[in-house]
């Protein structure tokens, strides 16, 4: 198995020493792991501005970004976790997470409240996704 590095300046540069996304392979059953985004815009680097669903826009926007760099979508995610800073915002953000997710096979998902996200975001979301 070869591990390949995804990049995109459409999406934030990682803030650690870590790749945006990577990929196993090219071919049908390799996987694609993107990951976890907070919602930086990534024309100038910093938190956008808002509510935590104006922070899952741009979250699901940065995963979006890093799939099609891959040659993927939304609908080759296979598995999501949802990291929140506040675990009152759920509903909120599943609102957000609807409208990009709408396949007949949903991805699996796991969401968590944490203590704390990088930057003081409000939401991160990291993703896998399989090529078919």
């Amino acid at each position: 198995m070869t591990v390949t590095r995804i990049a995109t300046d459409r999406a934030p540069a990682a803030v650690g020493p870590y790749a945006q996304g990577v990929s196993t392979g090219d071919g049908a059953g390799s996987l694609v792991f993107v990951s976890g985004q907070v919602p930086l815009d990534p024309a100038t680097g910093t938190l956008v501005e808002g509510d935590v669903q104006a922070q899952a826009e741009q979250v699901l926007k940065n995963v979006g970004a890093i799939l099609a760099q891959a040659g993927l979508g939304y609908d080759d995610v296979v598995k999501t976790t949802v990291l929140l800073a506040d675990i009152a915002d759920f509903a909120a953000v599943n609102e957000v997470y609807a409208r990009y997710f709408t396949g007949e096979a949903l991805p699996a998902r796991a969401a968590f409240a944490v203590a704390g996200l990088p930057l003081g975001a409000r939401v991160e979301i990291e993703a896998v996704a399989a090529r078919s």
